[in-house]
């Protein structure tokens, strides 16, 4: 039995081994040829418990983890979302850590934070603010998952107010700035995205 295999076995038994497997995981799955990444989010999937118990526990890893691990649980979210045999699904209960990515300066976080877990489960505001620190940070919206779905008045006045404030100040408005404001691809009520 290799160490990846052994480890999901063994967190499937013992969900606090997670906090032992998780962290070195990307580090033995490489000497095995398997996506360290991967083997993050299977740990993660292998945890047994109710909804409560596994999501604290996914909170936890979170906390604890380096930028790597942390986003290896931000991209977990959207399947612990689902249940299994042996889970409930996590439902709204990891926010906190979509809220804790959005507030940090990594965009590889902020850009995972902004995937189908936020969709389903990111209060508007939340959401809407999450999108404009997108186009701050120079993040594509297209990794903002539900973008047209979601999108409202308010994140237009929002967006709209944001290229005010980037012309103002003599800056580019970055481009992905149409995919909101989509009266034209260049336009938002006659003025300039430029």
């Amino acid at each position: 039995m290799t160490w990846t295999e052994e480890a999901l076995r063994t967190v499937q038994e013992d969900a606090s081994h997670v906090h032992v497997a998780f962290p070195g995981a990307a580090r033995r799955a490489r000497a095995e040829g398997v996506d360290g990444e991967r083997l993050r989010i299977d740990l993660l999937l292998a945890l047994p418990g109710d909804a409560d118990a596994v999501a604290a526990l996914v909170q936890e890893v979170y906390e604890h983890g380096d930028s790597a691990e942390k986003l290896a649980v931000l991209r977990a979210l959207p399947e612990l979302d689902h249940p299994t045999d042996r889970r409930e699904a996590v439902g709204d209960r990891l926010l906190p850590v979509v809220r804790d990515a959005l507030r940090t300066n990594d965009t590889r976080l902020v850009a995972a934070a902004m995937g189908p877990y936020a969709r389903t489960h990111l209060e508007d505001t939340a959401w809407r603010q999450g999108v404009v620190k997108a186009l701050f940070t120079g993040i594509p919206l297209a990794m903002v998952d539900g973008l047209d779905a979601r999108r409202d008045d308010t994140l237009v006045r929002m967006v709209s107010d944001f290229a005010d404030e980037r012309r103002a100040a003599g800056r580019e408005v970055p481009a992905d700035a149409w995919l909101v404001l989509v009266d034209t691809p260049s336009t938002h009520h006659g003025r300039s995205l430029r």
